[in-house]
């Protein structure tokens, strides 16, 4: 019998030490899982503020309308960039069906109902970005007609390119309250017509998504004026400087 207690009990420590084995084996499994889980959400939070930051930031540029700049684009004297040969006069529609995508991709997630431009330049961009969101596209004009019938939302915008203020006007059969509405305009300089329209949307009782730009001009006010009013901007290419002698122009990197 006693013989059979040691036994029973040499058998029992065994057990013991191989559980305490065990537990010491899982103890360090859990260590490592919790070390790797932090790495995991260290990375996916490091990956969201990078994804943040170029968001903030405009991302970095849209290298096809970047290199169709450069090779067809003409610098004037007066900080004049002539895209008309492609963007503005002349339409690239494959060009713009691209821009359509980028600006889906910049937007993802975000609720949109409603594209709101303004005549005559952002009409093209903004058609083809609609298709992309599948939404209606609003342009404001520049005079009133006798085809907009009843009350209207206006707003005054002063244009850099031909230097004079005028008053744009939308519909408000068009444009109300429950609209999540996007901006979309082929250039920002001093960011006088995204004012313009953005105070359109503001008396409408929209809500205000963001707004997508073609081409800012990083040297001048607009861009740094529409992101201090905390609105999500996305341009797609943004100039930091132009020399109308060489042609040379210079993108934010």
């Amino acid at each position: 019998m006693t013989k059979g207690y040691f036994a029973d009990y040499v058998t029992i420590e065994n057990n013991r030490e191989t559980l305490e084995n065990k537990r010491e084996i899982l103890n360090i499994l859990l260590s490592d899982v919790v070390f790797l889980w932090g790495k995991h959400l260290q990375f996916k939070l490091d990956t969201s503020t990078i994804k943040r930051e170029i968001k903030r930031d405009g991302g970095y540029g849209m290298q096809l309308l970047k290199d169709r700049i450069r090779k067809d684009g003409k610098v004037k004297e007066g900080n004049v960039l002539k895209v008309d040969s492609f963007l503005n006069h002349q339409m690239d529609t494959s060009l713009f069906r691209e821009m359509g995508k980028e600006f889906k991709k910049r937007f993802e997630g975000e609720e949109i109902n409603k594209i709101l431009t303004i005549e005559a330049s952002g009409i093209g961009i903004a058609c083809l970005v609609a298709e992309e969101f599948h939404v209606p596209v609003v342009f404001a004009k520049k005079t009133q007609t006798k085809n907009i019938a009843g009350d209207v939302y206006k707003a005054q915008v002063e244009s850099y390119t031909h230097g004079r203020v005028y008053d744009i006007i939308v519909s408000k059969e068009f444009i109300g309250k429950g609209d999540k509405v996007l901006l979309i305009d082929d250039f920002l300089a001093n960011g006088k017509a995204l004012e313009g329209l953005a105070e359109i949307v503001a008396a409408s009782g929209a809500e205000l998504v963001g707004a997508g730009i073609a081409i800012e001009k990083g040297f001048q006010v607009g861009g740094e004026i529409i992101r201090s009013k905390g609105i999500h901007l996305e341009s797609l290419a943004i100039i930091e400087s132009m020399d109308e002698k060489t042609g040379e122009i210079v993108f934010r990197e």
